[in-house]
């Protein structure tokens, strides 16, 4: 994780019981969130780092949790932080911005609409990444945050993905590991009646996928397709 996460707590509500979730941190450098912040956080020896910090606890899998560090470079970029963590000994990786194309690809959409908390050189940044994957943006929209992000309350989150979502998009994506989203999700989706898709959502499904384990997410459509 990136050294200001601040949602453990949140992570592990994706998890069943007898799945553990340890997480480690990349070392504090004082920075607002921002693409220089996105750029430091995204060097691949960071993530190889954080595979040899719990290595001793042998996990399944290791995922690089930072929406921004592993778009922010492009897709060859993301594949860079994978090869890396499994260079290090992880037996399995991946990236919150790889989980998420993997999980439009089973979903089989190929357009969403994006939210996210980011100044608008990142929101730019994302819709590149998704477009160099083939998933084209429908609409895009940040809050211009650069600290603080998870102290974002949930009906904050609701209006702006009220405000991006268009009719052609066949999802929305909400953007940060350090945005609260695990309860807005479900009445989202009821309400706009298309998957709201969010960082940690994703990154926990794909984890938990890929060790052969389902995501808890109750009204959440990728956990219940």
């Amino acid at each position: 994780m990136p050294y200001d996460f601040a949602l453990d707590r949140e992570l592990w509500r994706w998890l069943p019981n007898d799945v553990s979730l340890h997480v480690t941190r990349m070392p504090y450098a004082p920075m607002p969130a921002t693409m220089e912040m996105a750029v430091h956080i995204s060097d691949p020896e960071m993530a190889a780092r954080g595979v040899t910090d719990v290595s001793a606890i042998s996990p399944l899998v290791t995922a690089y949790a930072c929406t921004s560090g592993s778009f922010v470079g492009g897709p060859l970029a993301e594949q860079a932080l994978v090869q890396a963590m499994l260079a290090a000994g992880a037996p399995l990786a991946l990236t919150t911005s790889g989980a998420l194309l993997s999980a439009l690809r089973y979903l089989g959409f190929t357009r969403v609409a994006t939210a996210t908390p980011y100044t608008a050189d990142l929101t730019v940044g994302l819709t590149a990444f998704l477009g160099e994957s083939g998933i084209e943006v429908t609409a895009a929209a940040g809050l211009g945050l650069t600290s603080d992000i998870w102290t974002v309350p949930h009906d904050v989150t609701a209006q702006l993905v009220r405000q991006t979502d268009t009719e052609d998009a066949q999802a929305i994506f909400i953007s940060c590991t350090n945005m609260p989203t695990y309860d807005v999700i479900g009445a989202l989706e009821a309400e706009l009646r298309k998957p709201v898709l969010t960082a940690n959502q994703v990154t926990m499904w794909h984890a938990l996928s890929l060790i052969g384990r389902k995501a808890v997410g109750p009204g959440q459509q990728l956990m219940e397709r």
